[in-house]
């Protein structure tokens, strides 16, 4: 890298204001010559402008929301998250919001950058993990239960869980000293290299069912936070949603209770939460990041462990390449299958109306079949 994150979107920034600048003079010389005079812009509704980063803080949300938010994704369909960094029009995008939800837990490394530079005082920052206990990512070695690993709580301040995004974006200077204790300066970390290793948290909550309750209820309650007045809507809409949510959870743990193995080999080290959640483990190829590439060393102890133990399906994933799956496969004789790790969706899978449920419940079938081989 010839710039650091830091340098980077810093420059970002300074061109959004740039940009933003132009964008009001614009709207308003547009109003002053369709009237005569400057008047303000009337909206049809008073519909909350909702940016989130990426596609399952999108679904959880716009579900949430339902027809009271402009609910925008900042992360282009088909893009992996990870690698991800937001444009200066992105970020004028985040300035005009009324609500910023994001994951956090690292998910976000550009989050704390790009947000202590905004100057919407008002904007109401949702970290959807807030309050969730988060299991150590960094380097997994293969074969650990995942249920073993470390948890850290992940719940920054002195605040209660309901209060989960007041004033988050006042007081960055208390928020760094907590992000230090968690090793989770991710800016510092690009610039050593490490751009995507999460600051030694495993970020991939959404995809364990019953975390993604929780998810959803802090998404509720910074729009409620946003919108007091559409309270017991927001709340109707989580509590569908939420009876979707638990219907799957049920499913998962029916379907893993008699399965007759317990292990499952995945292209990077997305599944934690799952594994620990329904008492299975995961066998990561790679680390936290899909484009992390995997030493010879652990190529070899996948490969020893897919043969002793017999396994017969070796995942992959759909917005990455799944050369590295297919190699381990080859050399053991087993074939691959997708386990979506749900970080955004693919052109196909939106024509063909595919959400988190569907997505998730596809999830469901190829563990089933694998961990029953």
């Amino acid at each position: 890298m010839k710039f650091s994150k830091k340098a980077t979107l810093g420059l970002l920034f300074s061109l959004t204001l740039i940009v933003a600048a132009c964008g009001q003079k614009s709207a308003s010389d547009a109003n002053t010559a369709s009237t005569g005079t400057s008047v303000p812009v009337e909206t049809e509704t008073a519909k909350l402008n909702v940016q989130v980063s990426f596609y399952p803080m999108y679904e959880f949300t716009k579900n949430v929301a339902g027809d009271l938010a402009d609910v925008h994704t900042l992360v282009p369909a088909g893009m992996e998250p990870h690698d991800w960094e937001p444009t200066p029009q992105d970020i004028a995008s985040i300035e005009k919001a009324d609500v910023l939800v994001y994951n956090g837990a690292g998910m976000e490394s550009w989050i704390d950058q790009v947000t202590g530079s905004l100057s919407n005082a008002s904007l109401i920052q949702v970290e959807a993990s807030k309050g969730i206990n988060l299991l150590e990512g960094g380097e997994h070695e293969h074969h650990q239960e995942d249920s073993e690993a470390t948890e850290h709580d992940h719940d920054h301040d002195d605040h209660a869980n309901e209060e989960t995004t007041e004033e988050h974006d006042h007081d960055h200077a208390d928020e760094a000293t907590a992000e230090e204790q968690h090793n989770h300066d991710h800016d510092a970390e690009a610039e050593e290299g490490h751009d995507h290793d999460h600051g030694g948290l495993d970020p991939h909550v959404w995809l364990s069912p019953a975390l993604a309750v929780k998810e959803v209820r802090n998404i509720e309650a910074g729009l409620t936070q946003a919108a007091p007045e559409h309270a017991e809507q927001f709340k109707q809409n989580a509590d569908a949603y939420i009876a979707q949510l638990e219907s799957l959870d049920q499913d998962f743990k029916a379907a893993v209770t008699y399965s007759k193995r317990k292990d499952f080999i995945t292209q990077h080290a997305a599944f934690g939460y799952l594994a620990k959640e329904y008492a299975l483990q995961q066998v990561p190829i790679a680390g936290l990041s899909p484009e992390q590439e995997p030493s010879a060393a652990q190529m070899a102890s996948v490969i020893d462990f897919a043969k002793e133990h017999q396994v017969k399906t070796i995942f992959f994933e759909t917005l990455v390449s799944s050369k590295v799956s297919e190699t381990i496969a080859s050399e053991v004789g087993a074939k691959t299958a997708v386990l979506n790790p749900i970080e955004g969706l693919t052109e196909e899978e939106i024509v063909a109306g595919m959400d988190y449920i569907s997505v998730m419940r596809q999830n469901l079938e190829a563990l089933k079949l694998a961990l029953n081989e």
